[in-house]
């Protein structure tokens, strides 16, 4: 799987960047055929908050997934953006598997 992690409006230091790629890793768990990871980390200045944003875009044959989250701190918003990505793959997976029952039974 490639990974691409890009920061907007900041640099990000090695400590977030060696935490987004140590969770990436974990996401061929539910979907093996993973071909590329993007992650988008961005600071929005809304009024007197900084907020972080944080946006996965996975692509897998033939489809391709787009999470958003946000939050007070990146950890949290990755956190929250990577458990959907997780739960939007395995629902991939499941929708290719039953089309591959249906197809057989026929």
């Amino acid at each position: 799987m490639n990974v691409q992690v890009q920061s907007i409006h900041f640099t990000a230091d090695a400590k977030l960047l060696e935490y987004v790629e140590k969770k990436l890793e974990k996401l061929t768990k539910f979907n093996e055929n993973i071909v590329d990871t993007k992650v988008m980390l961005k600071l929005e200045n809304s009024g007197q908050v900084r907020d972080k944003i944080v946006e996965l875009v996975t692509k897998i044959p033939g489809d391709t997934i787009i999470i958003k989250s946000e939050d007070k701190s990146f950890e949290v918003a990755f956190d929250q953006a990577l458990d959907s990505m997780k739960r939007q793959l395995k629902r991939h997976k499941e929708k290719i598997l039953a089309k591959k029952r249906l197809s057989s039974n026929e």
